[in-house]
């Protein structure tokens, strides 16, 4: 068979792309980066930015790019960091990170899910076996299958399967001459609920293991300073490698991981994603450390971010509303329906609301649940947490008396 006709004729995420893109796939959010944007055509107040500390539009970090930009241009440095991309400041940038999350070295990545993918395939050789959180990130678990040697998944948070894939692990890592690499989130980005980053610490007294922790939507949103996950829970010593991105509270390009030196060395003449690729941008190297300035020095962002996450959680959870396990900004909202009648919330909540939210629905999570997933910012205000609130309790109102069921797209997802 033609490869082509292969792709045409298979089921995937893309096959009502005709009815979907533009509108729940790829949908375009334009204007200024705000609480409140335009999409097509209308304002909308949105809760689906990773902007937590609403960063990307804060007038300081906005001189501080185009001054990078107007000083150094885009295309410096040139060529990949190991041959002619090194600069002092990308080093001055390594510093700042790894001393803010309390590690010895921190080496520079130019995207998030390329340098998890290529943080496991720098650490793990044929003979060394992974354990890894069922709910990791697509880029851990996009990492994990590119391993050439064994791994074993426990259920999602669950410490007494942990242990029993680690006696496993133990096993074979000492049969084959071998290490073990236990992966984690420290916020799980879906539910947001945290990693149990203190059990598993606590496991090192039992087996002999590493631990690496994904904390994208950790770093800038928790712990007494913003450096994250581990910082919250005590166990910043107990992590051996942490992994952060810019994406989220930095609102930016990049990322990062950190470690012990003689590791962080390692990392950066065995990180294939690096070694390989053009080095990071001037203009966003110096405007990743105007973001971690800010970070650091204005503790106030933080405090309104959790203001925000507060009383929208609680308002929610005041009118019966179901979050789940969350420990964190992230804020899902779990309904039942069908896949139909979650294509009708989102565009009701679109369109008569003026509320835009992402939607979760089956195969990623069981059939008849439905998950609108809400990203608190410091760019809300408290009017708008209030106005959510009550759009959401009109749309389950809605929904609980079948009124999605009877729509035009009523079968169009099914």
């Amino acid at each position: 068979m033609d490869i082509f006709e292969n792709i045409k004729n298979k089921g995937n995420i893309g096959q009502y792309m005709k009815q979907a893109h533009g509108y729940f796939a790829f949908p375009k959010l334009e204007g200024e980066i705000a609480a409140r944007m335009t999409f097509r055509g209308k304002e909308v107040l949105t809760w689906s930015l990773n902007n937590y500390l609403g960063l990307a539009n804060h007038p300081e970090i906005r001189k501080a790019d185009a001054e990078a930009t107007k000083d150094w241009g885009l295309a410096y440095p040139m060529g990949a960091r190991m041959m002619s991309g090194q600069t002092n400041k990308h080093e001055e940038l390594e510093h700042a990170l790894a001393d803010f999350v309390g590690k010895p070295d921190a080496f520079l990545l130019n995207f998030g899910y390329q340098g998890m993918v290529s943080i496991i395939d720098a650490i793990c050789n044929r003979n060394d076996v992974i354990v890894y959180d069922s709910e990791s990130h697509a880029c851990i678990l996009d990492g994990v299958r590119l391993h050439m040697g064994k791994r074993y998944v426990y259920p999602h948070n669950d410490i007494e399967n942990l242990k029993k894939q680690l006696q496993r692990a133990t096993t074979l890592a000492e049969k084959q001459g071998g290490g073990i690499l236990v992966i984690t989130e420290g916020v799980f980005g879906m539910s947001g609920d945290l990693g149990k980053l203190k059990e598993i610490v606590e496991l090192k007294k039992e087996f002999n293991f590493r631990l690496l922790v994904d904390d994208a939507h950790g770093f800038g949103t928790m712990g007494a300073t913003g450096a994250g996950s581990a910082e919250h829970l005590g166990v910043t010593e107990g992590v051996d490698i942490l992994f952060g991105t810019f994406a989220k509270s930095m609102a930016g390009i990049g990322a990062f991981v950190a470690c012990e030196e003689e590791v962080c060395n390692y990392f950066r003449y065995n990180m294939r994603s690096q070694t390989f690729a053009k080095s990071l941008p001037m203009p966003m190297v110096i405007g990743a450390m105007k973001r971690l300035e800010m970070l650091r020095t204005q503790p106030e962002l933080k405090e309104k971010l959790w203001t925000i996450v507060n009383a929208l959680q609680n308002g929610l959870k005041e009118q019966g509303f179901n979050l789940g396990v969350t420990e964190s900004p992230v804020t899902p909202v779990y309904l039942s329906g069908s896949v139909a009648e979650g294509t009708n919330v989102v565009m009701d909540l679109r369109e008569n609301y003026n509320i835009f939210c992402s939607i979760v629905v089956y195969p990623v999570i069981p059939k008849g649940e439905l998950l609108l997933r809400l990203i608190p910012t410091a760019m809300h205000s408290m009017e708008d947490v209030e106005y959510t609130i009550k759009a959401f309790t009109e749309v389950r109102n809605k929904l609980d008396a079948g009124e999605y069921s009877k729509t035009q797209f009523a079968n169009v997802f099914e």
